[in-house]
């Protein structure tokens, strides 16, 4: 699985290949936005630009997606290496700086501590879903939804008010 590294945080969070960084780091709880981005941010759409991160020189460019045509707009004044989190997809282990427009006081030492311990390499694939044994049995007993008894769902919407116990 890859793994991001959140340097500002200090965690390394696994996901799965495709999964969009903002929502990875929601779930996580890590705090992406700052003040105004908590108050009114626009739910990953990237229109309200509020979810900066940084991506250091030294990761892999195929770490995330390209970059969409929103964030080629949006992010038309800030940095190269500024994406939105809404708008990228993790496909490789990398490392991210969070709010980058706050500052960090040992922002580049930190930044060289991150990318000097090695990441899992990942992706791997989504796992299989997995036939359980209930499954074949119903097939096995003619629980393919034709002809049969109709269970109990089909029974308690047949039911009329006056037909139930009391």
């Amino acid at each position: 699985m890859p793994v991001i590294r959140f340097v500002r945080e200090g965690r390394d969070v696994e996901c799965y290949p495709g999964e969009n960084l903002r929502e990875v780091a929601l779930r996580e709880g890590l705090q992406l936005y700052g003040l105004k981005g908590a108050l009114g941010n626009c739910g990953g759409c990237g229109q309200c630009i509020t979810c900066f991160v940084e991506i250091p020189e030294g990761t892999a460019a195929q770490a995330l997606s390209g970059r969409t045509p929103v964030e080629d707009q949006k992010l038309r004044r800030r940095p190269q290496n500024w994406r939105l989190a809404c708008q990228a997809l993790v496909q490789h282990s990398l490392v991210v700086l969070t709010r980058p427009q706050v500052g960090l006081a040992d922002k580049s030492a930190r930044l060289d501590a991150a990318m000097a311990s090695p990441l899992p390499p990942g992706p791997t694939e989504w796992p299989a879903a997995a036939e359980s044994a209930d499954d074949e049995g119903a097939d096995a007993e003619g629980g393919d939804g034709e002809g049969g008894d109709a269970g109990p769902v089909q029974a308690a919407t047949d039911a009329r008010p006056g037909d139930l116990p009391a």
